[in-house]
Formats: structure tokens, sequence, C-alpha cells
């Protein structure tokens, strides 16, 4: 009878986190979804208005980003204009509390976007969604 083989298992890869931009004028809800996303192997970036999310795009790669339709300080179709042109393969999943783009039309003015969710969503659902559009836009 032949010696059988010792099988070792190989340790599954490692696949670095995903790399998530936040772009959320109210710090609360902003924060919220920063923890649920960082608890989940995220790595985060929060900012609150155009300019410092235009300055991420700049400094950082993201697999995903998660913003709000509307901002406080700035428009969100500029950033999104701006991702994909600088990283287009990076994901846009928009949010909102306002039924203005409900009818789809978002998918036609930023070519990147891949969900549009309401503000007020589980934080959990919101985790799925970025794991699932993010794992197709990480790199490997």
């Amino acid at each position: 009878m032949p010696e059988l083989a010792t099988v070792m298992a190989l340790p599954a890869q490692v696949r670095p986190p995903l790399n998530v931009l936040i772009v959320e004028s109210e710090p609360d809800l902003g924060t919220l979804w920063q923890h649920y996303l960082s608890r989940s192997g995220c790595k985060t970036s929060l900012v609150h208005e155009e300019d410092a999310a235009i300055a991420c795009l700049q400094s950082m790669t993201f697999q995903v980003i998660v913003m709000n339709l509307v901002l406080e300080t700035g428009a969100a179709l500029a950033i999104a204009d701006f991702a994909s042109y600088r990283q287009p393969g990076a994901r846009i999943i928009f949010v909102t509390d306002t039924s203005f783009f409900s009818d789809g039309s978002i998918f036609s003015f930023a070519p990147n976007a891949c969900a549009l969710m309401r503000s007020d969503m589980a934080p959990d659902d919101l985790v799925a969604v970025v794991e699932y559009h993010g794992s197709a836009a990480r790199p490997g």
C-alpha cells in the first residue's frame, strides 16, 4: 500500500482591504457608515465636501466611493466626473434622501455609478453593497 502524503492546506491568499471614500456632509451619518465599513475590514476615508473629496482622489486609490448626491458644499456629480477621469475603475454608490434620481437617470450622468441607495438604509446593507461592488473593482 502506498504511503499517504500529508496534505497541508495552503493559507488562503489574503486580499488587501477595500479602500472606500465616503463623501457625506452630515458628520454623524458619515461616521456611522465609516464605523460599519471599517468594522468589515475596509480602509475608509471620510470627507464632507467636494474639495476634500477631490484631494483624496488625487492622492489615494479607491475601489468604492460612497457619496451623498446632495452635499452642503460642492457637487456630487462634479466629484463623480473627476473620479471617472482620475480613477475610472472606482465604483460609486450614490446615497440620497430624495426621489430625484429614482428613475435611474443617475446611471446616465455618472458612468461609474453602480448603485443608488436611500441615506436611511441599514448600515449593514451599505456594507454588503460596498463589498459586492468593491470585489469587482478590487485589483488582483
